[in-house]
């Protein structure tokens, strides 16, 4: 049985760099063998920080604070929903992703909520 993981892009300064053409070639590979494989579904890169905004309700009061985040070290810059067997085999196919060489890539398992679950 196929599981399905949500895939999240992250900057990293210890990342290498990546020419464009390096990029995109890589890139289309992955995306190409995701396809065929049928393991691939939605994904979408993401604006930078100073166009995003964090939303925490605290005593009743909704507090919405523009980006940038200063406390934060990496940047999420997009996701993916990917099947996988496994968390290795979808760690195994994310390393073909150029974000894999410039940045980080967490992989999160899916799961339903405990009052969904029968």
């Amino acid at each position: 049985m196929s599981n399905q993981y949500l895939v999240i892009h992250m900057t990293d300064t210890t990342g290498a760099p990546l020419a464009q053409e390096d990029d995109q070639r890589i890139l289309g590979q992955w995306a190409a063998e995701g396809q065929q494989d049928g393991r691939l579904h939605d994904g979408a890169p993401v604006a930078g920080p100073e166009a995003a905004r964090s939303v925490a309700v605290r005593d009743g009061r909704v507090l919405v604070t523009d980006g940038p985040f200063p406390e934060f070290k990496e940047w999420f810059a997009g996701y993916d929903i990917i099947n996988a067997d496994s968390i290795e085999e979808a760690a195994a196919y994310m390393a073909k992703h150029p974000t894999a060489i410039l940045g980080r890539i967490y992989i999160l398992p899916v799961v339903a909520l405990p009052w969904d679950e029968s």
